[in-house]
């Protein structure tokens, strides 16, 4: 696919703190029929039905294959018969930046572009496309995107309707045009005119004259779910591919399981490995076997017993994960403990900016905020002794192996 076309920057406020208008973005899945195009421009700043406002784009952007592509530069943006151009200037419509650089080709794998999408490579790579492409046109929060399902093969609407769904912010749409018969589909229907304009009915034996302007042309705005705002960092800048971003987010909706590989000193949520370091590993596998205990916590203050920093707490997991007692990272370790015990901050001056590190630095960028927030250890309470108590999320499902 051509590299996703650089969007102009529009602040969200001036000079003067007033609010600015958006970069407003129409995105097209089209495959032959060129016509979708100008249906929906023509629906959206033309004909918006009872109670809408006009959504005029700044932009228009096509995802299409290289027959396609062609069909619609032909057909749209030439001297003759130009459509796209003779829309705006039969409506009176302001520039709409829309020409070859914002019409992008699907490729396969040897890079070339694709006359169609075929086979199963093609189908990937034509989701994995798309992804980035939706991605790449909402990762700046002053555009607006609409985007139109009614073009193209029932695959890239699909693909492109769930991208929208895993990328999409509060300010996206995502629509289908729909034309009245006998101009649904007509290949000399592009939208109805502002005056006559005459062509004939498809009928071989009959063929009837109709007039353009006596079209009907409407914009039906389908509702989606919005998983943005869950997403990782890696995920919503566009790094990962359509699979794996969709396996993301079905992650943050299904029950959360931890699962702690000791030897590995590694945490899998739901699949997703998170790999920490011992004094990590360790105070997460502190917390994992309270929680298998039935433990609402830990009171991180205790020094002894089971539950405890000491010997027989936090510190009996750190040797275990270590050569040994006399592992000099052991004796560091308990030595720290010591002098925060002895401190006015106490053991929570050494333990939470461990858990702080590991919650944001780890579990939130790989995970997403939502989902991180689901399974992360945290301050749960405070016990009778009036200390607080940190631990695992009730409802997490915990394992360790």
């Amino acid at each position: 696919m051509a590299k996703v076309a650089s969007i102009e920057n529009t602040p969200l406020e001036n000079r003067g703190g007033e609010p600015v208008e958006r970069r407003r973005i129409l995105l097209c899945a089209i495959g032959m029929s060129p016509q979708i195009v100008t249906e929906t421009l023509y629906a959206l700043a033309v004909n918006p039905g009872a109670g809408q406002s006009p959504w005029v784009p700044h932009e228009i952007q096509l995802v299409t294959t290289r027959r396609g592509a062609q069909h619609a530069i032909l057909n749209l943006l030439s001297g003759t018969p130009g459509w796209f151009h003779r829309l705006c200037r039969d409506y009176g419509l302001p520039h709409i930046e829309f020409s070859e650089r914002t019409i992008h080709a699907l490729t396969g794998e040897d890079g070339a572009e694709l006359e169609d999408i075929r086979t199963i490579a093609d189908n990937e790579r034509a989701a994995d496309q798309i992804c980035w492409l939706v991605s790449g046109l909402t990762r700046q929060p002053d555009t607006e995107l609409h985007v139109s399902l009614a073009g193209g093969r029932k695959t890239m609407g699909y693909y492109l309707g769930y991208a929208l769904s895993l990328f999409g912010r509060e300010q996206d749409r995502l629509s289908h045009v729909l034309v009245s018969e006998p101009y649904e589909g007509h290949p000399d229907f592009y939208y109805p005119t502002p005056g006559q304009s005459i062509i004939h009915t498809r009928d071989p034996k009959v063929p009837v004259a109709i007039d353009c302007r006596d079209a009907l042309v409407q914009l039906a705005e389908i509702p989606f779910i919005r998983f943005n705002d869950g997403l990782p960092d890696a995920f919503r800048d566009g790094k990962a591919g359509f699979m794996q971003t969709v396996q993301m987010a079905n992650r943050m909706r299904t029950e959360v399981h931890m699962e702690l590989r000791v030897k590995d000193k590694t945490i899998l949520i739901n699949g997703q490995p998170i790999a920490l370091k011992p004094l990590a590993f360790a105070l997460y596998w502190w917390f994992a076997r309270a929680h298998l205990a039935g433990l609402e916590g830990i009171d991180w203050y205790d020094r002894a017993g089971e539950w405890g920093w000491g010997e027989e707490g936090y510190l009996k997991l750190i040797l275990m994960l270590v050569s040994g007692r006399a592992d000099r990272f052991y004796d560091e370790t308990e030595a720290n403990l010591v002098k925060w015990f002895e401190n006015d901050l106490g053991p929570a001056g050494y333990f939470s900016p461990i858990l702080s590190r590991t919650n944001n630095q780890k579990f939130v960028d790989l995970l997403g905020f939502k989902l991180a927030q689901r399974c992360v250890a945290r301050k749960i309470g405070i016990n009778e002794n009036k200390m607080p108590v940190y631990g695992l999320p009730p409802d997490l499902k915990v394992t360790v192996n």
